[in-house]
């Protein structure tokens, strides 16, 4: 058996050529224009090479409802402007609530205690025309409103209510300080907050209220607060000036109104999205209604292949974007599942039964979970019979994971790593139903997204590793950062590494049969003795010592070059001694090069993460330069921090 035969995990079923979305688009294309379009590495370059045909039949093929001609589609001369669909307006929500049947379940809520909820379409819908109805006269096009919320209907609700009448939703979650919120909504203008009394997190009641008063006296801007009280608390809101209960907004109107939507230009807001924000304020990227809504469609309708028949679960926070992918798989009729709390409560052993239980169709998680249930679940998983595709991102997904998913919980499983960013609001590269799954690589390119690996010099490489780039714009490229009227800091942000060509940041590698290995942000890449190193690579090793509970490796400047530093997270019991350290040494420069063995190995308390889990390398680095932090709120246990800066140069 060959190398490269060994390396596949999952082949896609017959069906899946014939039945899947993906294949009726491609068949739809074939024959519209004549093409032959033998296998997806030709689709994927008909819709890069024909960039515009490509977008303008997706509105066609999913049947988009807007207004206004779709031609020209494209208007800009250079990537740095938008220029995206001139003449088409449309509404977010008038298209994730596409007419269905009323009766049919279209919304599930699943809550950490076991409490659990359940929306047919008609129910979700009112709920959204009697809240749309009370902004009325204070959301208008244009307007933000700020969701300071756990993953709640009422949170789905609010976005969907917003942006019916062309208003603007953002949001951060409950677990985010006064200082966090702030730095955040401040600079976005919200006219409505909608905020949780309370929240429960790992079987703990966590009082907010204090924390909503303080908002309302730190952002000006605010007309009315919306009292979400989804624990049964009944707060007491007599301190407030402008807050009312989340039931006195929806009975506002006691008849369910007919739900009326402002159709806007393809190019207007409709998502205030934020980067971390540990190195200062935190960057307000600005979303199109449209960019998003055509991006969110490919992504799940081509590359999931998402179906009325599914019910798709991503764990996931209201403070990260995947809660804005998940919310639009509403568009395909099926049910979307809303999980809140901790996965670990009561053990991660119930919350996978959980996604049994639910019938999860499509589940979507990280690398840091699947790590936490190989190391802490040693019960047999149940069987998952409905389930078809994992979905994974916020890390690189390594191959041994890989391997855990196949073994341990489902063999005929499509394992899709997925990546991209909240810079897109979307993905550059994520699974493809009709091509097979490869250890350790992500399966394809996304459609239309003109993706490709630069060395130092800008040239293009295959079977290299270099920085990822897209050389061509796409609808979900953001509009513009909030307080950068010149557009120099977006110019800096994505283009002036190459002038031109979109700079994402991630070091990768494009295989010649157009996977994708992903070895970490480049930024973060170490680069002793000139070598460049993913850290990725150093993790995979670390990952296999026993007595290693976590790890990160980051870079140290050290006159002129580069020293690798290791810090790890002992497991319960165990110490770090100088014959360990030894060991560890030895095992990764066996597995790898000498050049990838750390020069220092520090044992830790914890490992720093951002809330959407991702290792805080770059910020660690930082430290290690003997450079400060400021606005960490994005950090989950930015407690930990401090240790770190003795081992600074």
């Amino acid at each position: 058996m060959s190398e490269h035969e060994e390396s596949v995990l999952w082949v896609p079923p017959l069906e899946n050529q014939r039945s899947s979305q993906m294949a009726k688009f491609r068949d739809s294309v074939r024959k519209k224009f004549g093409l032959k379009l033998v296998d997806y590495k030709e689709l994927h370059e008909w819709s890069v090479n024909e960039k515009e045909l490509f977008w303008t039949e997706l509105i066609d093929f999913f049947e988009v409802i807007h207004e206004g001609p779709i031609s020209p589609s494209f208007t800009a001369q250079a990537f740095e402007a938008y220029g995206w669909f001139p003449y088409v307006k449309l509404n977010l929500a008038e298209n994730l609530l596409r007419e269905r049947d009323q009766e049919t379940e279209t919304l599930r809520f699943v809550h950490e205690s076991g409490e659990k909820a359940s929306y047919t379409y008609g129910e979700l819908k009112s709920e959204v025309a009697r809240f749309s109805v009370y902004l009325a006269g204070i959301i208008e096009e244009g307007d933000v409103l700020a969701a300071y919320m756990p993953n709640l209907p009422e949170t789905l609700i609010s976005m969907l209510a917003a942006t019916s009448r062309g208003g603007i939703f953002t949001s951060t979650s409950s677990d985010f300080g006064v200082d966090g919120v702030v730095d955040r909504f401040s600079q976005s203008h919200p006219k409505v907050l909608v905020a949780a009394s309370a929240y429960q997190y790992n079987g703990k009641i966590i009082d907010n209220l204090d924390k909503i008063k303080q908002l309302e006296e730190k952002l000006p801007t605010l007309e009315k607060i919306i009292v979400v009280d989804f624990l049964g608390l009944k707060p007491d809101l007599s301190a407030f000036k402008k807050a009312i209960p989340y039931e006195e907004a929806i009975e506002h109107s006691k008849e369910a109104p007919a739900l009326e939507f402002k159709r806007v230009p393809f190019d207007s807001p409709s998502y205030i999205m934020y980067s971390s924000g540990t190195t200062g304020k935190p960057k307000c990227i600005v979303h199109s209604v449209g960019g998003v809504l055509l991006q969110h469609i490919k992504e799940l309708g081509l590359h999931v292949d998402l179906k009325p028949k599914d019910n798709i679960l991503y764990f996931t926070t209201c403070g990260w974007m995947m809660w804005n992918w998940l919310v639009s798989a509403l568009y395909f009729k099926g049910v979307t599942t809303l999980y809140e709390g901790s996965p670990a409560t009561p053990t991660l052993l119930d919350f996978m039964k959980n996604v049994r239980d639910e019938k999860v169709t499509v589940f979507g998680t990280s690398p840091k979970f699947l790590k936490a249930l190989e190391e802490r679940v040693t019960e047999k998983l149940p069987r998952f019979p409905k389930l078809r595709i994992i979905l994974s991102t916020g890390a690189p997904l390594l191959p041994e994971q890989f391997d855990y998913v196949y073994s341990s919980i489902k063999k005929a499983v499509q394992l899709s790593s997925i990546c991209g960013g909240t810079d897109i609001l979307g993905c550059f590269m994520l699974g493809c139903p009709i091509v097979p799954v490869h250890r350790g690589e992500i399966q394809s390119l996304g459609l239309g997204m003109d993706v490709a690996c630069f060395n130092e010099e800008g040239q293009p490489l295959t079977e290299q590793e270099g920085e990822l780039v897209c050389r061509q714009s796409f609808p979900s490229r953001p509009l513009y950062f909030l307080g950068d009227d010149s557009g120099e800091k977006m110019k800096a942000a994505y283009f002036q590494r190459f002038p031109g060509v979109w700079h994402h940041g991630d070091f990768v590698t494009i295989t010649e049969r157009q996977t994708v290995k992903v070895f970490g942000r480049s930024d973060a890449t170490l680069n002793p003795g000139g070598v460049r190193i993913g850290t990725a690579e150093i993790y995979r090793q670390t990952e296999q010592i026993g007595f290693i509970e976590d790890s990160l490796c980051v870079g140290r400047p050290n006159d002129g070059d580069v020293d690798v530093v290791l810090f790890i997270r002992l497991k319960l019991g165990e110490e770090l001694d100088q014959d360990r350290v030894d060991e560890i040494k030895k095992f990764i420069r066996s597995q790898t090069t000498p050049r990838h063995v750390p020069k220092e190995i520090h044992a830790v308390s914890d490992i720093p993460y951002t809330r959407s889990g991702k290792k805080m390398e770059l910020p660690v680095t930082r430290l290690l330069s003997g450079r400060n932090l400021t606005n960490i709120e994005a950090v989950v246990n930015p407690e930990c921090l401090e240790q770190y800066k003795q081992y600074s140069v």
